[in-house]
């Protein structure tokens, strides 16, 4: 039975009531609201993931979010497109371990940030975006991550081992992002067994998934947040969506696939 409600994870950090942030369509209503989580996850070390970034987005004057993303050079960041869709500005924290204790923290306009053209709320294709910000110089916490490199064709990586990290909610009862940096390791999956639970218009090529075996799984916050190889640290995916039934069911979680997007990357960023 394929699922068709969809969560974007991202979470919704304001401190005064509002209405979440739904990404609608007929056939397939998504429910989110800007936010992600790890669940099952353990507290990373100090400078364990130098390329983890944390997004606070200011979405109005009453209203904010949080979502990952990764450093992906010294001037620019790798997120989700339904992060930063409708943000009036956001602050990036790097080198953080612990949310509010960053070793640098850069506030840049939307005027910074690049969705992808293609961004479609409704089917959360092309779920990825850049935000330019102050060239930040690298140290032992802050440090690029390493994207693929150019090929004429890629792995699936199924069966393949990757990691992801973030400060989402640790469990589905948790009713805010975590204080400090989670991490877990999830066996990457075919597209044909994540389309058995969301369907193949919704999961495509340029889609990566993961299975979730006991209670492990990124969820609401971690949106916009890195998938890499445990093998090379090279990342293959940014968090995108999950069943909107809860992240410790056990449904896969889906990812942007980063190979089905170099050259978008290579062409708006100094890569």
């Amino acid at each position: 039975m394929k699922f068709l409600i969809i969560l974007a994870l991202a979470v919704a950090a304001s401190a005064l009531p509002e209405p979440e942030l739904h990404h609608r369509s007929r056939e397939m209503p998504v429910v989110g609201s800007i936010e992600g989580r790890i669940t099952g996850g353990v507290a990373a070390s100090v400078g364990q993931f130098p390329y983890q970034v944390g997004l606070s987005l200011k979405i109005s004057a009453l209203s904010s979010g949080f979502c990952g993303g990764s450093l992906i050079s010294s001037t620019y960041v790798l997120t989700a497109a339904h992060c930063t869709e409708g943000v009036q500005s956001v602050t990036v924290y790097l080198g953080a371990t612990v949310r509010t204790s960053a070793e640098v923290t850069s506030t840049v306009s939307s005027s910074n940030i690049l969705i992808h053209s293609g961004w479609n709320s409704a089917t959360l294709k092309n779920d990825i975006s850049l935000i330019k910000i102050p060239a930040v110089s690298y140290s032992n916490r802050i440090s690029a991550v390493e994207l693929p490199a150019v090929a004429n064709s890629y792995s699936t990586y199924a069966g393949d081992k990757a990691i992801a990290s973030g400060w989402g909610r640790i469990s589905d009862s948790s009713s805010s992002v975590a204080t400090n940096l989670q991490y877990t390791t999830l066996d990457v999956i075919t597209n044909a067994v994540c389309a058995a639970t969301y369907g193949s218009s919704i999961v495509t090529t340029s889609n990566i998934c993961v299975a979730t075996t006991n209670g492990k799984s990124t969820c609401n916050g971690d949106s916009g947040g890195p998938l890499v190889l445990e093998s090379s640290g090279v990342q293959i995916g940014l968090t995108s969506f999950g069943a909107a039934a809860g992240c410790e069911k056990g449904y896969p979680a889906a990812f942007t696939r980063v190979t089905s997007y170099l050259d978008w990357i290579k062409s708006n960023s100094d890569l």
